[in-house]
Formats: structure tokens, C-alpha cells, sequence
């Protein structure tokens, strides 16, 4: 699939383009943010001062939507051409580490119902060329704020997830990440591959972290723009898995040739 042809495949299943996020939705998120709103942080602390008007310029050039603050209400967008020119620099991220050898990753996601479908394909990817992948944590359980019910970290084919009662669940929180990097101590790895909290708290922790965040999830953008992410894709997260097959095969294969 050419570039041209994974543009328009990300626009028509909405991956990128007219995204189902609204403009409301995405606003208020960026508020929350600049308010430190600690459920918008995903971990992260700011050095910068980033206001509300900040962060959608920031928003606007990192992932493409609307730049005119006067847009309130109604559709908001996400450029795919921002979103594969940032996926191609994770590929470059991911090669650059698997290609030092002996390479120690962790992924972890936040959404098991979209974005693992790419994880699984980045840590089988990782394995074929020679990478450890970690698992620290399993089973540390935790109750966290806003479901009062005692979740879990749990594995699936090496992708951290978080488990409540026998389900892999939707989560921000950075909890789980932090409790998998103290397990690890100084032996830290090599690179993290997530999302959401999972991403902000490696990154925070200074760890080589690459992750994907939605338009209503500026914190990881802002991450990159003071250096703690190395490389935030832009995307809507939650769309049907098998959409993100092109897109995840354009990622494997960008790494493949740089090895």
C-alpha cells in the first residue's frame, strides 16, 4: 500500500480525518490539562506553563486539528499525513533500539480494545529480531480511583494490560507502569511501546518511551514537546482492530528495512 492509499484508508475508517472525538470533547480535555488535571497528565509533570491556548497549538501542529480557537462545536479533525510521518519515526525509534542488539522492551496498552491489535504486532515483531520482552509486575493488583474494584496487571502474549475480574480494561492511569519500573529497579528497559499512563509514567520516568494518544489526549504530545516521549502517533484509539491493519504493517515494515 502506498503512502497515498494509507491516507485515504485512514480517512475512510476514520483512523485520522473526521474523527468521532468532538470538538467539545477535545477542548475540554485541553483545559483539563492546562488546569493539571491529574487524570489528564497520564503521569506526566510540565515544565512548561501551557495554557489552554497552548495546548491547542500544540494539538493543532502535532496532530492536525483545528487550529482556530473560535472552533467550539461540532467536527474536529486529525492530519494522516501527521499521523504516518509520526508513526514512520517510531518505526525509526523501534529500529534504532532493536538494531543495538539485546534490546530489553516493554508494551504495555491502555486499550484493549483498538490499540492492541498493534502492540501484539510490535511485540512479535520485537521478538523476531532478538529483543527480550519484559513482564515485570504481574499480577500487582491496586485500587485505583474512579471504579473502587481491585484490578491487575496481566500479560497477553507479552503486552501489560490491566485486567478487573477476568476483562482487560480501558485505563489512563499510570499506577500500573510506575509499580512495572520499580519491579525492574535500575534494570530498566530499553524502550517502552504504550499508551495513555502506561507511555506518561515511562516517560516521566525517563525511560525511552514511543506511545499513540488520541486528539483528547494532548498529555503525551505535550510529553514530546519537553522531550520525556520520544514519539506520540497521532490517532483515533479506538476504532474496530482490523482497521489498523494497514497501518500497523506500514510500522513493521519501516522497521524491518532499516535492520
Amino acid at each position: 500500500m502506498s503512502r497515498g492509499e494509507l491516507a485515504e484508508h485512514l480517512v475512510r475508517t476514520r483512523i485520522a480525518g473526521d474523527v468521532a472525538t468532538s470538538r467539545q470533547n477535545n477542548l475540554d480535555h485541553y483545559r483539563s490539562l492546562a488546569n493539571r488535571d491529574p487524570y489528564h497528565l497520564f503521569g506526566l509533570t510540565l515544565g512548561g506553563d501551557w495554557s489552554y491556548r497552548d495546548v491547542l497549538e500544540l494539538m493543532s501542529k502535532s496532530a492536525g486539528v483545528v487550529a482556530d480557537p473560535g472552533h467550539r462545536e461540532g467536527q474536529d479533525t486529525i492530519d494522516p499525513e501527521r499521523t504516518i510521518d509520526a508513526v514512520e519515526a517510531m518505526a525509526d525509534v523501534i529500529a534504532g533500539v532493536l538494531g543495538a542488539g539485546g534490546a530489553r522492551i516493554l508494551v504495555a496498552t491502555g486499550h484493549p480494545t483498538g490499540l492492541l491489535t498493534i502492540h501484539l504486532a510490535l511485540a512479535r515483531l520485537a521478538r523476531a529480531y532478538g529483543a527480550t520482552l519484559l513482564t515485570p509486575a504481574e499480577d500487582w493488583s491496586y485500587v485505583g480511583a474512579g471504579f473502587g474494584r481491585r484490578r491487575k496487571i496481566r500479560y497477553l502474549d507479552d503486552v501489560a494490560m490491566l485486567d478487573d475480574r477476568g476483562a482487560f480494561v480501558h485505563t489512563h492511569d499510570p499506577a500500573p507502569m510506575r509499580a512495572m519500573l520499580a519491579e525492574l529497579g535500575e534494570d530498566r528497559p530499553d524502550l517502552v511501546v504504550a499508551d495513555h499512563g502506561w507511555a506518561g509514567a515511562a516517560g516521566e520516568a525517563g525511560v525511552l518511551t514511543v506511545g499513540f494518544a488520541d486528539s483528547n489526549d494532548p498529555a503525551l504530545f505535550v510529553g514530546e514537546a519537553e522531550g520525556k516521549i520520544a514519539v506520540t502517533v497521532p490517532l483515533d484509539d479506538n476504532v474496530l482492530p482490523r482497521h489498523y491493519a494497514p497501518l500497523t504493517r506500514h510500522l513493521v515494515e519501516r522497521v524491518a528495512s532499516a535492520l
